[in-house]
């Protein structure tokens, strides 16, 4: 019996030279993204002195010192901010994935009385927004200011998430939820037995991409918050960042980490992501994929 294993083709010089070009630009690329990266969590172990003679270039701290952390998990506006951040992310997200199923389901139902004059309101509003004024007054008016509503709330529902959800739906074949009326069932009953375990993917990536625009907001908190005791993390950590101070009456400590404060907060405000990613990976790409290609 003849091997089917086929030989390999010889690479030509052109291939070999075109091989090391593409590895060498892509090696390049890694570097250039990864070290920005590196050079925070670097930072973050190092103190003022060593940064200010590394100057831009930083590989390695000369001694690695935990001065930074310590200062910025003593520092009562970081732990209050980190606290107003998971509660707004746990208040948001439920909200957020119900509005945008119901609402991608909606504007899935081929027969729905209305629906393009709806559909055509829905997608108004990615295109036109009431303005910083008239919003700001809105929320004011609505007994929203100065409460952690504000930030849940005027957020509950993307529209563009929500088109995402619809397609997803749309890809599911319409005889099982035909059938599923044929036994009697309602909208919400097909909605969380056959749609919802037949988009799980979709809809963990969308719980990640809300996850990952409320843990980043911080525009809203700056305007419709008064109270420091409702700031959530990110404007702590901008307020750090322009002041360059993070801490509370720390005393002479805090000069050798007045630099190095800044990159420790940036760690601690962006672990939390780089924790939940990876078990949200595995359905990045189906979903994502599945969500904006119908069929």
């Amino acid at each position: 019996m003849k091997s089917m294993t086929k030989k390999r083709r010889p690479l030509k010089p052109g291939d070999v030279a075109m091989d090391v070009v593409i590895y060498t630009l892509l090696i390049l690329l890694t570097l250039i993204t990864m070290y920005p990266i590196w050079y925070v969590i670097v930072a973050s172990f190092s103190n003022s002195r060593d940064i200010a003679m590394a100057g831009n270039i930083l590989l390695w701290p000369s001694k690695i010192e935990l001065g930074a952390y310590e200062m910025v998990f003593k520092d009562k506006s970081i732990l209050r901010g980190f606290k107003n951040s998971v509660i707004v992310l746990v208040g948001s997200l439920p909200i957020n994935i119900v509005m945008t199923l119901l609402c991608g389901y909606f504007m899935s139902c081929p027969k729905v009385f209305g629906k393009k004059v709806i559909v055509a309101f829905i997608m108004l509003t990615m295109y036109f927004g009431g303005g910083l004024i008239p919003t700001y007054l809105n929320i004011k008016d609505l007994g929203l200011y100065d409460t952690m509503w504000a930030l849940i709330l005027p957020g509950a529902l993307n529209v563009y998430n929500a088109i995402i959800c619809k397609t997803s739906i749309e890809a599911i074949p319409d005889s099982l939820k035909e059938s599923a009326y044929l036994d009697g069932a309602t909208d919400f009953q097909v909605i969380f037995k056959i749609v919802i375990p037949l988009i799980k993917a979709t809809l963990a990536v969308l719980t990640l991409y809300y996850g990952v625009w409320h843990w980043n907001s911080w525009f809203g908190a700056s305007i419709y918050l008064n109270s420091d005791k409702y700031l959530p993390l990110q404007n702590v950590l901008r307020s750090i960042l322009l002041a360059n101070s993070g801490a509370e009456n720390l005393g002479d400590v805090f000069n050798d980490y007045a630099e190095t404060i800044k990159y420790a907060a940036i760690v601690v405000s962006t672990l939390p992501i780089m924790c939940i990613y990876p078990f949200l990976q595995k359905y990045f790409a189906k979903g994502a994929l599945v969500g904006a290609v119908k069929g």
